[in-house]
């Protein structure tokens, strides 16, 4: 990553702490779900102690499921090893205010052993990985994340109260693009622009989605690991304000059977002058490299689907005509596609529409930038481009269920020669244990058609 100032320096920090104006710093790290876990240090502590040589945090955190509960069959962490630490280390140019936090700073951290090797299934650190494995070609990757979310007028605990049912949506109707409909909840909207602003975060726009409720607040494309880092961050912040206004959002993949919450991924590759080498002569205005990486894209899409769609209700969204993809295939600005080209010039990029809210962005863009490399690596052809409806038209299908999916990551060879088997193993027992769950998990769907008529 390009030297660049962070949001809040060290220096300004100090001064800061000094003046009473920050007594509070968040150290955390995105665990296999992307949610933030850490400590709240008192702020001196903080620069006298943590900020030299980090802290410790229990290895379970990377082998837990969705509840936190303690589960089997994971290699780095168990009651056999004796749930010992990992180290947290600050990532000094991740050092932020928290503005919806009173007096609060917050800084991301990467994982190590006591030995000071890195934790090589933690997500950030997959993702280095890949962008090293990147630079040695002298390429960065520059990434954008569009997340939609659904806001709720009940609170966090009055839907938990209500087992998530009857929850009464921010907006009755389809506001796509509505600025009436966006207005009904700007208040909400704003504070969270301007707070993540506050941030370090550059806010471009808010829009009206098409469910009920539904909204989308983007941000200005960045290099992988910024845009990753301001992810985690903003999905946390989004949450706590919505809390602190009273009301809830879901980023959850697919909340009802309508449009469900997608996080479509943005991405270009720049040489060390900074040049979008995407960018060629071709008919589609793309360079060679560009059909490459796509064609790799194209290569490991359901391989990597595990990645890109990590949950159960994942699979909900891959729906015909839903403006989800179900059909492994590129098209020039085509959102039928999984792989949609747009842009031109130094903005050309791609796009992955397979991803729903509920996506860990690090997993999500180490896989593109895997499937990238085995694209340019192999000298992938890319096919030609599919011109009309993808969901009707004769290509492959993305996975549809979770245990298909983690079927194929488990037995992939470009998986495992991109990630390493420990990275393999890891993520397939992610998926084991919530297909275990699910699997013993008697659903509202089976008591209303089974109680009475069966």
């Amino acid at each position: 990553m390009a030297d660049r100032t962070p949001p809040l320096t060290v220096e300004e920090l100090r001064a800061l702490v000094a003046s009473g104006e920050i007594d509070t710093v968040v150290l955390a790290f995105p665990d296999m779900q992307g949610r933030l876990q850490g400590k709240r240090f008192a702020a001196p502590f903080f620069l006298d102690e943590v900020l030299g040589h980090g802290t410790e945090g229990c290895n379970y955190l990377l082998a837990v499921d969705t509840d936190m509960n303690t589960v089997d069959g994971y290699e780095m962490s168990s009651w056999d090893r004796g749930y010992g630490d990992f180290a947290m280390h600050p990532d000094l140019t991740t050092l932020r205010r928290l503005p919806w936090n009173d007096a609060t700073a917050m800084v991301t951290a990467d994982l190590a052993w006591a030995d000071g090797t890195p934790v090589v299934a933690a997500p950030r650190q997959i993702l280095r990985r890949q962008l090293e494995r990147l630079a040695e070609l002298g390429l960065t990757a520059h990434v954008g994340t569009e997340l939609e979310f659904i806001v709720f007028k009940d609170s966090y605990e009055q839907a938990w109260d209500a087992n998530y049912r009857g929850l009464t949506p921010a907006n009755q109707y389809n506001i796509d693009y509505s600025v009436l409909g966006t207005g009904r909840i700007e208040p909400l909207l704003r504070r969270i622009r301007n707070e993540m602003t506050g941030a370090g975060l550059t806010v471009e726009s808010a829009k009206g989605e098409c469910n009920p409720g539904q909204h989308e607040i983007a941000f200005k494309y960045d290099e992988a690991l910024v845009t990753c880092d301001q992810h985690a961050v903003y999905k946390t912040g989004a949450k706590e304000i919505a809390a602190q206004e009273g009301c809830s959002l879901t980023f959850m993949a697919k909340y009802n059977e309508r449009e469900g919450n997608s996080c479509h991924i943005h991405l270009s590759l720049q040489d060390a002058d900074g040049h979008n080498v995407m960018a060629g002569d071709d008919p589609h205005g793309m360079s060679e490299t560009m059909r490459h990486f796509l064609a790799g894209q194209l290569a490991a899409l359901r391989d990597f689907s595990l990645l890109y769609a990590p949950n159960i209700n994942s699979y909900k969204r891959f729906q015909p005509g839903s403006f989800a993809p179900t059909a492994v295939a590129w098209g020039h600005d085509n959102r039928t596609c999984s792989l949609r080209v747009v842009g031109h010039g130094r903005s050309t990029r791609f796009e992955n529409r397979l991803p729903g809210g509920d996506v860990n962005p690090y997993l999500a863009v180490a896989g593109l930038v895997a499937a990238g490399l085995y694209g340019i690596e192999q000298r992938l052809e890319l096919p030609p481009p599919c011109t009309g409806n993808a969901y009707t038209a004769e290509y492959a299908h993305v996975p549809t269920t979770l245990r298909e999916a983690a079927e194929l990551w488990e037995t992939s060879e470009i998986a495992k020669a991109a990630f390493g088997a420990e990275v393999v193993a890891h993520y397939r027992n992610m998926a084991r244990v919530e297909l275990d769950a699910f699997d013993a998990a008697v659903t509202d769907w089976e008591l209303r058609r089974s109680f009475e008529r069966l």
